[in-house]
């Protein structure tokens, strides 16, 4: 049985998110997916108890109110969300962006710019490795 936790999407573009979305239904990925469209929206949805814990987290780096890194810096410090996946999607390809990514330990990056079935692919992969090793007995 497959992780029944949902997906937290923060994008703060409205088409990548649909998108996106829509490539998760594409892919039969069964988890209800949370949209948020900046740093401070995820926090606040990760921190109110509104919802059940995320089983991975798909960011985007560049938006509004507080960046995708702005989020990692407090997601990785913090003892209760260190341990959640994070993926970033973002179209930068700028080495220093991605290193800065890596920095804080996140699950994959994925350039939202490359072709469609290879991001849909992508995701797919990441998507699979991180909610099959949390399952139990496993990872």
């Amino acid at each position: 049985m497959r992780n029944s936790k949902p997906i937290l999407l923060v994008e703060d573009d409205h088409i990548d998110a649909m998108r996106i979305k829509r490539g998760l239904k594409e892919l039969d990925i069964p988890n209800s997916v949370i949209h948020r469209t900046n740093g401070e929206e995820a926090l606040e949805y990760l921190t109110s108890g509104e919802g059940e814990e995320p089983c991975v987290i798909f960011s985007d780096l560049n938006m509004p109110k507080m960046n995708g890194v702005e989020l990692l810096e407090i997601l990785k410090t913090s003892e209760r969300f260190k341990q959640i996946p994070v993926v970033v999607l973002t179209t930068s390809q700028e080495e220093s962006d991605i290193a800065e990514a890596f920095s804080f330990s996140i699950a994959g990056y994925i350039v939202k710019s490359i072709d469609n079935d290879e991001f849909l692919e992508s995701i797919k992969t990441i998507y699979e490795y991180w909610t099959l090793s949390e399952l139990p007995g496993k990872g």
